[in-house]
């Protein structure tokens, strides 16, 4: 199918397939009410007004509430100042910014070459994917939490490294997932920005322990261990290993043994794949195999977790893994689990309640990583020393082009400088909150599904 060729065709086009998506999100029963934020919008508010404690406060009518680090409440407090309704605006203003960061950073040289057209289709297509709306939709933050990593990802591709490991070490702080690319940072040898991680994710933890001591001796004595007030293991919006083994094992409790396994030899294939990107340089690739880890190792990933799934679906489109990625793009926006909601027995239950999990797993064995042209490109540039001289097609500065692979790292030779690639064409935790099965016909229609 060609593109209109005239900006005039290009923008009916675009507002065409904008219409469409409105409609089908408003008319198709999977909006989530706000739910989450309403978690997050009625703890600050119950917190700051009310005398309340931040891990007491339930949404009227459930059985749930905030499930976060304390830190993440005290980065909320401004909510406790606006109604919901200027919360709910604030929060899509912030995920439409995320957007932006992400997409910016993920495939920004590709969007520009199509201007402002590459730019409007990727976001309907984006609005599309379950994970996405399904983020927007409950009031989540992992986009936000997506933009911080990847922000890191961007500063250590680029040379700019005095700040890189700010962005995970603060969401880290707010959710627990985000700890496995600390682990990243030391797989890469990056010992500076994993200390700088772990310290600004240790100051934020003392800093909300000082704000609000009793909540955080809660946390971190009662409520991190405790995966109920999360919610049901076997529900089938949780995409992770331990959903997987919880279905299979329903009515009974999952093998904690199983689990245990099944973790370790994930993180083994990681460590392995994640080495070979890292020595070649590859950062979008071990940053999308840690993305897709921290999804299967967590206890409870629900479906809007998956936004992590987003930079490998770059590093598809990179390597020109067209055909796949446009397979896997419409299963993730068919919300094809949900046909499991009452019943995941049986081989279709097994095959079809676990689909986003075989996703991920897929993913995390056969996405490409560490390309054998920018080994070759190292290869040949590891004995440099500095960057050549400027040139009309190289740029002084690969940085300021704002690609975040033209410099590709050696990880595990801190004191090589290498040069920049050509640009010119040629080669060179269990944090959500859970609910209990609704009784509704639809489950989809039903807010209180959400994960905070």
């Amino acid at each position: 199918m060609r593109t209109p060729r005239t900006e005039r065709g290009r923008f009916v086009l675009v507002l065409g397939l904008a219409l469409a998506v409105t409609v089908f999100t408003a008319t198709v029963p999977l909006l989530r009410g706000w739910f989450d934020l309403r978690v997050y919008h009625g703890t600050v508010d119950a917190w700051v007004h009310h005398g309340g404690h931040v891990y007491d406060y339930r949404v009227p009518g459930t059985a749930y509430g905030f499930t976060y680090p304390p830190f993440a409440a005290l980065s909320m407090l401004p909510m406790a100042f606006v109604g919901l309704h200027t919360a709910v605006v604030g929060a899509l203003l912030l995920d439409l910014a995320a957007v932006g960061v992400v997409l910016w950073i993920l495939l920004g040289p590709e969007l520009r070459r199509h201007g402002w057209f590459g730019w409007a289709l990727t976001g309907c297509a984006l609005a599309l994917l379950e994970p996405v709306r399904d983020t927007v939709s409950f009031g989540q933050v992992n986009l936000l939490l997506l933009a911080l990593v990847l922000a890191d990802a961007w500063l250590l591709s680029t040379g700019r490294t005095r700040w890189a490991g700010a962005g995970i070490g603060l969401a880290a702080a707010v959710k627990l997932t985000p700890v496995v690319f600390i682990g990243l940072l030391l797989l890469a040898r990056r010992w500076r920005a994993a200390a700088l991680a772990t310290a600004v994710a240790g100051s934020a933890t003392l800093l909300a322990a000082w704000a609000a001591p009793d909540a955080s001796r809660f946390y971190w004595t009662h409520a991190v261990w405790d995966t109920s007030r999360v919610g049901r293991l076997d529900y089938v919006s949780n995409q992770s290993l331990q959903g997987f083994l919880a279905r299979l094992a329903v009515p009974e409790e999952p093998s904690r043994a199983a689990w245990a396994l099944a973790v370790l030899l994930v993180l083994a294939v990681w460590v392995w794949r994640t080495r070979r990107a890292l020595r070649a340089g590859d950062w979008r690739a071990a940053f999308a195999l840690t993305g897709l880890v921290t999804c299967l190792i967590s206890p409870i990933t629900w479906v809007h977790h998956l936004v992590w799934l987003l930079p490998s679906f770059a590093v598809l489109v990179r390597a020109r893994r067209l055909r796949t990625a446009g397979v896997l793009y419409a299963v993730l926006c068919s919300s094809v689990v949900w046909l499991w909601f009452d019943d995941a027995s049986g081989i279709d239950g097994f095959l079809g309640s676990n689909v986003y999990v075989w996703i991920t797993l897929g993913l995390l064995l056969g996405l490409p990583a560490g390309q054998p042209r920018i080994r070759a490109f190292l290869s040949r540039r590891t004995s440099a020393t500095a960057a050549p001289t400027p040139t009309p097609t190289a740029p002084a500065s690969a940085a300021l082009s704002g690609q975040w692979d033209p410099v590709p790292c050696a990880p595990f030779d801190a004191g090589t400088v290498v040069a920049p690639e050509r640009t010119d064409g040629r080669s060179g935790s269990s944090e959500p909150t859970g609910v209990t099965r609704p009784e509704a016909a639809n489950p989809q229609s039903r807010s209180e599904r959400a994960s905070s």
